[in-house]
């Protein structure tokens, strides 16, 4: 019969994040806990959100013994100027202050959706390369994802050329599945990344097969993704994921599930749905340990 340390052997290096369930941080990181997580990824609003303060969800989330994945989310920081740059830099200040007073390693920056942003490339690169320098002290990597509605970088493949101009050691990649799979970008180019380029992999799915538009595409992202393996995606989600196993990454996989019906569901019963996610994506996807008798899985896929 298994137990809960092989439990927690099996998802180790999988996470879950706090915006996938409802109520107080005390109690999400609770059921990630009894679920058999030992991570979690970590947003601003759970520590300025606490009505004790941000201070105090900070020694909450070490107390849990949870490692944080990561923080997010810093915002439209890149190719803007003038006063619109200068204030982006102090946002940017304090993002990478709470990250680092909850110990997490990498601060999530995700690709402009401002129309007052520059669309050069150069411009952006050296944006996120001062962010980089910021970070230094604090011993933060910045991991860049290229949101699927971006103004100018929309794929990932868009923003490895920036993460690639900017040239800088602890400026490196967020891979987010639900993004490339919505923007539909061919799963080859994952073959041209450096793994130590990548800082994060978030994972999730969705349940129709294309986002036609934009503003589809940020309305399903927001309220109705779904953990891997749930969705009608699993084909390309799991070419994806062994793709990047390929590579040689062996950091952390998050799932990034923003879903309107769990948080109208009891905590348990959300995080055990993604236990089973990353115990068939550790076990039948990534082959990482031999398969639990008896244990239910999501879906079968062929090696």
């Amino acid at each position: 019969m298994t137990d809960t340390r092989s439990l927690q052997h099996a998802i180790l290096g999988f996470g879950m994040d706090t915006i996938t369930l409802a109520g107080p941080l005390e109690a999400k990181l609770e059921a990630m806990q009894q679920a058999g997580f030992s991570q979690v990824m970590l947003k601003a609003n759970d520590l300025v959100g606490h009505p004790q303060g941000w201070q105090a969800a900070v020694k909450v989330v070490r107390a849990s013994g949870l490692r944080g994945t990561g923080f997010q989310v810093l915002r439209d920081f890149e190719g803007l100027s003038g006063h619109l740059h200068q204030y982006k830099v102090d946002i940017a200040k304090t993002m990478l202050e709470m990250c680092a007073a909850l110990e997490c390693k990498v601060l999530l920056a995700c690709s402009s959706t401002s129309t007052h942003a520059s669309p050069d490339l150069d411009h952006i690169a050296r944006d996120l390369r001062k962010l980089a320098v910021l970070a230094i002290p604090f011993g933060i990597r910045i991991a860049y994802e290229g949101l699927s509605w971006g103004r100018t970088v929309n794929e990932f493949t868009t923003a490895w050329d920036v993460v690639c101009r900017a040239d800088c050691p602890n400026l490196g990649m967020g891979i987010d599945s639900f993004h490339i799979l919505a923007a539909k970008t061919p799963l080859d180019a994952i073959d041209d990344l450096d793994p130590q380029k990548i800082f994060l992999v978030q994972l999730s799915d969705f349940m129709w097969q294309e986002t036609r538009t934009f503003e589809e595409r940020m309305a399903t992202a927001r309220t109705f993704r779904v953990f891997p393996g749930e969705g009608v995606h699993t084909a390309p989600l799991v070419d994806l994921v062994k793709r990047i196993d390929a590579l040689g990454y062996a950091g952390d996989y998050s799932f990034e599930v923003f879903n309107d019906d769990y948080v109208q569901m009891p905590l348990p019963m959300v995080s055990q749905r993604a236990r089973r996610s990353a115990l068939w994506l550790a076990e039948d996807v990534l082959r990482r340990s031999v398969p639990l008798p008896g244990q239910m899985r999501l879906k079968s896929v062929p090696g």
